[in-house]
């Protein structure tokens, strides 16, 4: 592949206009007893009065969605990156591009005349629990003959498909891997439950996947509890290496051969947990990218993991104790100059 006009990273997936509404009148109430059986699956909710009027801060305005966000992290850490996106012709859409254009990403844009931009609503209670209203709008309705595969030329591709039709990200991760681009895959809610038997040819081409512990077992239908066997079947399907994010347990790594486990950076203070696994999982892998890191079954370098395990967990830390996705995401230098990011616990 020629390095001309060859992005370090491009991200494919969804990009959003984010507004965030803070207030001491949101309330986190559990009953679950009463909420489960209600339709409520965690016993939880977020509340507030009925038919009142709620008094709420300065609304703040961002750009959110798994694609740009990565795109962002990425850029910060000095890689040359573009992020493949579908959006409206409005006002947010002219949002997200200012903000992509302002942090060096160039973006392969996708216009829906029809669709708006992707739109989401962010209740934030004083805790940093918060309900998200999306309207997903155009980021859903990519189609085959719109992606313009002959810019599609990278070394790696980051890709959080939102509900992107299956067909259309097949389209994609074929064309990526004829090309030797190496595939970083965090697969949304939506492509978990399509389930392992039709995601198994997106597993195969990956060379690096992120998910969470419940997701993971979700996909493999392994006990969430029994980790072990949920890497033993992912381990089977996936060629690269395999990161299991566990909240504040931290995270767990496999390379097809060893586990690794670590904890996770102390937050000064959890303010917003939006775009925090987009946060782990873009970070880790600008880890993996700096480092020149390509595993196969049991061929990773510790050291190397080790630092995109930091990366992407500082990353995720800094995120939560800013509103809105991106404000806390960090550059390179400020990764490597802090010493707070030096040791996990």
């Amino acid at each position: 592949m020629s390095s001309e006009n060859i992005y370090d990273v491009i991200t494919v997936g969804t990009a959003t206009r984010d507004v965030f509404l803070t207030s001491p009148f949101f309330r986190v109430i559990s009953d679950k007893k009463h909420f489960i059986k209600n339709g409520f699956p965690t016993g939880e909710a977020q509340c507030f009065a009925l038919g009142g009027k709620i008094e709420i801060a300065e609304p703040i305005l961002t750009t959110g969605g798994g694609a740009a966000n990565a795109a962002v992290a990425f850029s910060r850490q000095g890689l040359k990156t573009a992020a493949l996106i579908k959006i409206g012709r409005d006002e947010s859409a002219k949002n997200i591009l200012d903000e992509l254009n302002k942090e060096n990403v160039s973006v392969l844009t996708v216009e829906d005349p029809k669709k708006g931009t992707a739109f989401s609503t962010v209740l934030l209670a004083p805790g940093g629990e918060r309900t998200i209203l999306v309207y997903r709008g155009a980021s859903e309705n990519l189609k085959i003959k719109e992606i313009p595969f002959q810019k599609l030329k990278a070394r790696w591709a980051y890709i959080v498909p939102g509900k992107i039709s299956l067909p259309v990200m097949g389209k994609i991760f074929n064309h990526f891997h004829k090309n030797g681009t190496l595939i970083a895959f965090n697969p949304s809610k939506h492509f978990i439950e399509i389930g392992m038997k039709r995601l198994k040819p997106f597993l195969a081409k990956s060379k690096a996947l992120i998910l969470n512990r419940e997701e993971a077992s979700i996909l493999t239908g392994v006990n969430y509890q029994k980790e072990n066997e949920i890497f033993k079947k992912l381990d089977e399907i996936a060629p690269g290496i395999v990161a299991m994010t566990d909240g504040p347990n931290g995270v767990l790594v496999s390379d097809g051969r060893r586990v690794c486990r670590a904890g996770v950076f102390k937050e000064k203070k959890v303010v917003d947990r939006t775009g925090a696994g987009d946060a782990f999982g873009s970070g880790f892998v600008a880890g993996l990218v700096q480092k020149g890191e390509v595993c196969g079954k049991g061929l990773c370098r510790l050291g190397n993991v080790e630092y995109a395990i930091r990366l992407g967990s500082a990353n995720a830390t800094s995120v939560i104790e800013h509103i809105g996705a991106k404000a806390g995401i960090l550059t390179k230098r400020e990764f490597e100059k802090s010493p707070r990011w030096k040791r996990l616990t």
